[in-house]
């Protein structure tokens, strides 16, 4: 995908909807909302999703997918984005969306995510809606917690409740596995497992100071990994700490709980060794296999073509 243009006209073109992985995430606490302040360094990969948008003649918004695991009406993050950057412009076009799903259901990928950010710039661009990457945020932000990361990509540490997004130095992992269990876990039972305290004035000091130390610490990744719902969510789901340590005892040289679960990544350190993990992990016919690298920012922008306009204005 790395360097290629998305296939883009006015009447109807095609997006790659790209997932993402943690190489850190910590949760700091819970707010008195309910909601939860955490620290993250995001990272887009190359597996990826397609959306395909398309002009219509009246005013329905209109999604379609290959997939049966996920809903297409208005409960779809997809929907939900479309209808949110009409209300915002208060325009009444309509849109023919197509979703061709990659990217693992439940699986702590940011799919969702990821399918809103993009139906959010496709579908600036199909209605000729100029608009900037803050309204975009501002926007995705209410959508869900990680749809702004995925108006930067590349590698990008996050704070707040993970929408305050900058972008860190890029890191890069050419050879690396995403492996699904057929287990699954959402994010709202993750959280729930993890139990966390109320978040303190004090502690939101200390969040300042060590994500500020975060930002510089990229050079350590893909070596210095962590997930605090690592503990919480293999207790819930032994299989899914299962997938985790076939992915070491195969060669990676580490592996990570991805997001909130429910899959796993691993990193390689050479090709060959990526694909005698594929070669016998693919054996387990319950596990979905993916290879990927990641994706850096750069490369991610050129592949969503003149669609990434809105991300260039101030």
């Amino acid at each position: 995908m790395k360097g290629q243009s998305p296939e883009v006209s006015k009447d109807a073109f095609t997006l790659p909807s790209f997932a993402k992985i943690n190489w850190r995430l910590h949760v700091l606490g819970r707010r008195a909302d309910g909601l939860h302040e955490i620290r993250t360094v995001f990272q887009t990969i190359t597996l990826h999703d397609k959306l395909t948008f398309a002009a219509r003649d009246d005013d329905r918004l209109l999604l379609t997918s290959d997939s049966t695991d996920i809903p297409i009406d208005e409960s779809n993050l997809i929907v939900r984005a479309a209808v949110a950057l009409r209300n915002k412009r208060g325009i009444k076009s309509g849109a023919s969306i197509h979703l061709e799903k990659n990217i693992p259901v439940e699986g702590g990928l940011g799919g969702g995510s990821s399918n809103a950010a993009i139906a959010l710039l496709g579908l600036a661009y199909l209605w000729e809606i100029e608009t900037s990457k803050q309204e975009l945020e501002e926007i995705g932000a209410i959508l869900g917690a990680d749809v702004p990361f995925f108006l930067t990509g590349g590698t990008a540490l996050g704070t707040g409740l993970g929408t305050e997004v900058r972008p860190g130095n890029e890191v890069i992992a050419e050879h690396m596995l995403i492996v699904k269990p057929q287990a699954k876990v959402s994010t709202a039972e993750a959280y729930k497992a993890l139990n966390c305290p109320a978040l303190t004035k004090v502690e939101s000091d200390i969040i300042l100071s060590i994500s500020c130390a975060d930002g510089q610490f990229t050079d350590s990744y893909p070596d210095a990994l962590h997930n605090d719902f690592e503990p919480v969510v293999f207790h819930l789901k032994p299989e899914i700490e299962r997938a985790h340590d076939a992915l070491l005892q195969q060669g990676a040289r580490n592996a990570l709980l991805a997001g909130s679960g429910s899959s796993v990544f691993g990193v390689f350190d050479k090709r060959e060794a990526q694909e005698r993990a594929i070669e016998t992990l693919k054996k387990k016919r319950e596990w979905r296999i993916f290879p990927c690298s990641t994706l850096s920012r750069t490369a991610y922008l050129a592949a969503l073509g003149a669609c990434v306009v809105p991300l260039e204005r101030a």
